[in-house]
């Protein structure tokens, strides 16, 4: 049965691809460098609407670094498909290239071997620097990651640490590699005097990135609400602000109860910078938490089909949907003691039979005390029997009050017959005398 509701999201995922209503040119704006690359191909793999588009801006931005074997790969995925694309190889633009990234990898190499033999740390560092930026921007980020790495021996200032942990933190996300950027996420925080707020930021982000990837979704959104302003416009080669406001968003709704949400997102000023960025988000918390579920199930489908367009949320919707529409059936019929399932189900705009099934698996999983009438179509609240309560509390209480008066009679008993235990008395060489021995009586 699990088996067939996974089938049936991912189906449903993937139905809304093809009417994506994303603004394509004005989404990736907010990305640069690889990042902005590899979510082009990622929308263009996925979304049919969006291919074409998405695959000559790829290639456009490709033409602006070294990264040819990526430009061949996207080329002869392009001439593959059934439906072709206007864009025509350059294997002029491709033998120039190659050609220029040997000739600076041939100088740096050189630089760097002259550093090492003058013994230069700072210009050593730099080397290794330099030469990682080269390999990474030709798309190799083993070669990257290895010479990034070699920057660690000479780091010497908290500046130099910092860079080196970024480097490697922006390689590890590229490769996937969670449990790799977590260490040096870490390593970062607990570096001495770090005070520069657009780093502090850049760490809380990839921190939440981090949670959010390991489906720890609250953990991601506590440390997403603690983003800063300051990362917007910053870190345009990993993640956006808009980014932020949309992971956060979610996965607090998925996960925060109603005080939660109201302190720690519609309260917080500094998020709310960020949702200004992202307006649809906004309006989906606050029609959430005013309990307005028609309209906010309706914003959240609105957006769902881009959202299955983001290379680091995509795995993540249907679940997240699935944890927000179920805390919104929770909250909503928290406060009656019965109510109809026509009127529930108007309100989620949805069948009885539907509702009936959704409401069946909560009681199961034990997040609604409830019991259906599946004959009248009414959910009753199932609470505790009182009677039985009362009488179970005055037992404890009294089997409590038996206990604690025996207590009380023994130590009474006790210091009525001097059955005590003294302190030693010790002389002045720290001896004790045998008469100021301690001694019990009964």
């Amino acid at each position: 049965r699990r088996v067939h509701g996974d089938l049936l999201s991912h189906l449903l995922l993937f139905s809304c691809l093809s009417v994506a209503m994303l603004d394509l040119e004005a989404y990736v704006a907010n990305y640069t460098g690889n990042s902005k690359i590899q979510r082009l191909i990622f929308i263009g793999d996925r979304s049919k609407d969006l291919r074409a588009e998405a695959y000559k801006l790829a290639i456009a931005e490709l033409k602006k670094t070294l990264n040819t074997s990526l430009y061949n790969e996207l080329m002869h995925k392009i001439h593959e498909l059934s439906e072709p694309i206007d864009v025509q190889y350059d294997p002029i633009w491709v033998e120039q290239t190659e050609r220029r990234a040997q000739q600076q990898q041939e100088k740096l190499e050189i630089d760097l071997a002259n550093y090492k033999a003058n013994v230069i740390k700072e210009s050593i560092r730099m080397g290794h620097n330099d030469l990682g930026d080269l390999f990474y921007n030709r798309g190799d980020l083993n070669s990257a990651q290895k010479c990034y790495a070699q920057t660690k021996d000479y780091a010497a200032t908290t500046k130099h640490v910092i860079d080196y942990c970024l480097n490697m933190i922006k390689v590890g996300i590229e490769m996937g590699n969670v449990l790799h950027v977590s260490s040096y996420v870490t390593r970062a925080e607990k570096t001495a005097n770090v005070n520069d707020p657009v780093v502090i930021a850049k760490l809380r982000a990839v921190s939440g990135l981090l949670q959010l990837k390991q489906r720890r979704y609250k953990y991601a959104a506590r440390k997403l609400l603690e983003t800063t302003i300051d990362i917007s416009g910053n870190y345009s080669d990993v993640m956006s602000a808009q980014d932020i406001a949309v992971y956060a968003g979610l996965t607090a709704l998925a996960t925060f109860d109603r005080s939660e949400l109201k302190e720690k997102v519609i309260d917080n000023s500094t998020f709310k910078e960020f949702l200004e960025g992202a307006p649809e988000i906004r309006e989906l918390i606050h029609d959430f938490y005013s309990s307005r579920y028609t309209s906010c199930l309706r914003i959240l489908e609105s957006i769902r089909a881009d959202l299955v367009l983001d290379i680091h949320l995509y795995d993540h919707v249907s679940t997240l949907y699935s944890m927000i529409r179920s805390k919104a059936l929770i909250q909503y019929f928290s406060p009656f003691i019965s109510v109809s399932l026509e009127t529930m189900a108007a309100a989620f705009d949805t069948s009885v039979a539907g509702l009936e099934k959704e409401l069946a698996a909560l009681i199961m999983d034990k997040q609604i005390q409830a019991r259906i009438d599946s004959h009248n179509k009414v959910l009753y609240a199932r609470h505790a029997d009182q009677r039985n309560a009362t009488f179970h509390h005055a037992l404890v209480v009294g089997e409590n009050y038996v206990r604690d008066t025996k207590a009380l009679m023994l130590r009474m008993n006790l210091l009525k017959h001097d059955f005590v235990v003294r302190p030693p008395r010790t002389t002045h060489l720290g001896m004790e005398p045998l008469a100021g021995r301690a001694f019990a009586r009964s």
